[in-house]
């Protein structure tokens, strides 16, 4: 990931940084954190890809500014990736309520679609850009490897070890499946949940003899 360029004047004679390079480094990290946040809220509003020229205005710097501190654009939507997935793992790491395999999975259910809601514009930005971007499709494989070790690890190991079943609750909790629902079916976020909830509670249950 590209890093902010550091306005670091010599150091003086006694070792400690000279205020006016203290100054320019503060203002470097001022600008690049409102560069990143100004792509975040442009792409949260719905433009998958905003050019260098509307970053820079809605960042009130200038253009230059912002190719100073990301090469190009694809290093500003790898900083943009960074930290949706900070936002992402606070919910990893939050801990289960079920009590039982089947509970757990369930739960699974309302916490991504928690978070797909989140991360939606996103999300569709970065397929825009992944053809190009070798670190966005790295991002997007992590994040689907992470969600399928996350399942396998709350199935009950008899269903993990089904091939055929542990794929299909695996279809039914990304992300296609849920932006499927409330797009092209235009489904609330509450309706959709509940048609998850249908299918995965009949894929949870022990196949016919």
């Amino acid at each position: 990931m590209s890093s902010a360029v550091r306005y670091l004047g010599p150091p003086s004679e006694t070792g400690v940084e000279e205020p006016a390079a203290d100054g320019r480094r503060r203002r470097s990290q001022d600008s690049r954190a409102r560069i990143v946040q100004a792509m975040l809220d442009l792409v949260r509003e719905g433009d998958v890809s905003p050019s260098a020229e509307l970053v820079a205005a809605r960042a009130d710097v200038g253009l230059r500014t912002v190719f100073r501190h990301f090469s190009d654009l694809d290093s500003l939507y790898r900083e943009m990736s960074a930290v949706i997935s900070s936002e992402l793992m606070a919910l990893v790491e939050t801990p289960f309520k079920g009590g039982t395999p089947r509970e757990r999975v369930l739960e699974l259910v309302e916490r991504r679609g928690w978070a797909y809601e989140k991360i939606a514009a996103f999300k569709r930005a970065s397929e825009v850009h992944r053809h190009q971007s070798p670190a966005l499709v790295a991002d997007s494989e992590r994040m689907v490897r992470v969600s399928r070790d996350i399942l396998r690890g709350q199935l009950p190991p008899e269903l993990a070890k089904d091939k055929v079943r542990f794929e299909a609750i695996d279809l039914m909790l990304s992300f296609e499946a849920w932006s499927r629902l409330r797009r092209e079916q235009a489904l609330s976020p509450k309706r959709a949940t509940e048609v998850l909830r249908l299918v995965i509670s009949g894929l949870l249950d022990e196949p016919n003899a």
